[in-house]
């Protein structure tokens, strides 16, 4: 009896062991499947990671000269993965949460439509037929560069009837191609059958400013790319001015209804260039700071965790308020950015605006203490949750630019 009790007992640590190495492997697989690859870090401070099982970094001797590198591990003792690492910093930064309007003019004209033009021979695109689409840009016509409608208008219309060489870019590819205008009696010119688009400007809320010892106040802001509203393509930017504006009222959001910052826009009153129109935001420089200045670390992912935080944005004139939001998904890198799900929380900015609006884009996030994203889009149906922007992602950028000026 006493020796099947025994038995009996080595089965049960034995099992309890397999269950325990178990558990540990699938918590190996799910943190290396879901941790990223990649860590920006601060030099001022050790690497964590928000997880519910400890899990912790381990330098390791870079395999290529000038490269970081640490293992990830699991109780500090079960090897997950090795991360690349890039520092950022020690990093400070000026939050942000004003609101700003932006001028910009293309580099080259943006095809926004194709249509049929009504010639004595008959209706057809000739645009179409050549093989250009909206969304492309039109760069230059019989080899000058176009910057407006009016010169690719008139480019046309100095052709004479002859084909005229389009070349244009589609994505990383340029090419060029011959169209065959049509005459046009009621309109009594020469046409293509492509409208475009040469200029926009809107209005977003800055997410960050970066004085640096030379006096430049540079601003990063949106936390997305801006995009042409009838095809959505990324805009490039040729250059931009940054306008004051201050809110004078809101549309609130509904389900199915995005709700949008009425801006009042000083044209007299460019406050800074833009320099850079990318998937992570606007960027540019200032010609001085807010009055009010709030100074506080920047934050990486693995400093995120699910739960309250705080948005700046501004419902009123030009300076922002501190209001109330709940972390509630941290995604990590996607094609979009669309890296947090926040929520909103605040019982005032339900009330005013139903949550996140066209125009808030930009606006701070912290936790913490910490500048951690900015808010980017609104959910359509949900106008109190949106998506949210690492800062970190937006701070690289930053840092980029800075060292191709250098």
């Amino acid at each position: 009896m006493i020796f099947l009790k025994k038995r009996f007992g080595l089965r049960r640590i034995a099992a309890s062991a397999a269950a325990l190495l178990i558990s540990l492997c699938g918590a190996v697989q799910f943190y290396a499947h879901s941790l990223p690859d990649h860590f920006y870090t601060d030099a001022d401070r050790p690497l964590s990671v928000e997880t519910v099982l400890p899990v912790t970094f381990a330098h390791r001797a870079p395999t290529v000269p000038q490269a970081q590198e640490a293992e990830l591990r699991l109780f500090g003792m079960f090897p997950v993965k090795t991360v690349s690492l890039t520092t950022l910093g020690p990093a400070n930064v000026y939050i942000g949460g004003e609101p700003f309007g932006i001028r910009m003019l293309m580099a080259g004209v943006m095809v926004i439509s194709l249509n049929e033009v009504h010639a004595s021979e008959g209706s057809r695109c000739p645009a179409a037929d050549a093989g250009i689409r909206t969304g492309d840009i039109i760069e230059a016509v019989n080899g000058s560069r176009i910057g407006s409608n009016a010169e690719i208008q008139q480019a046309v219309a100095d052709s004479g009837g002859e084909p005229v060489s389009v070349t244009l870019r589609r994505g990383d590819l340029l090419k060029t191609v011959s169209v065959q205008p049509l005459y046009a009696p009621e309109a009594r010119r020469w046409q293509t059958g492509m409208w475009v688009r040469d200029s926009t400007a809107g209005i977003g809320t800055v997410t960050y400013y970066t004085p640096d010892a030379n006096g430049q106040i540079a601003f990063a802001g949106l936390g997305h790319a801006v995009c042409d509203a009838d095809t959505g393509e990324q805009i490039p930017l040729a250059s931009g001015d940054v306008i004051a504006v201050s809110v004078r009222d809101i549309i609130p959001g509904g389900a199915g209804k995005p709700g949008e910052l009425l801006g009042r826009f000083d044209t007299r009153n460019s406050i800074g260039t833009l320099s850079a129109n990318t998937a992570s935001g606007i960027f540019g420089t200032l010609s001085s700071l807010p009055e009010k200045q709030i100074a506080v670390p920047l934050g990486f992912r693995q400093d995120i965790s699910r739960g309250d935080a705080l948005i700046y944005t501004t419902l009123d004139g030009s300076f922002p308020q501190a209001y109330r939001v709940e972390i509630e998904e941290i995604r990590g890198e996607d094609a979009a950015l669309r890296n947090l799900v926040i929520h909103v929380t605040d019982p005032e900015l339900l009330a005013r605006s139903g949550g996140i609006v066209q125009g808030m884009s930009g606006s701070p996030i912290l936790q913490n203490g910490r500048l951690v994203g900015a808010v980017t889009h609104v959910f359509v149906r949900d106008p109190t949750r949106g998506y949210g922007i690492f800062a970190e992602n937006m701070y690289a950028q930053t840092a980029s630019l800075a060292a191709s000026a250098a």
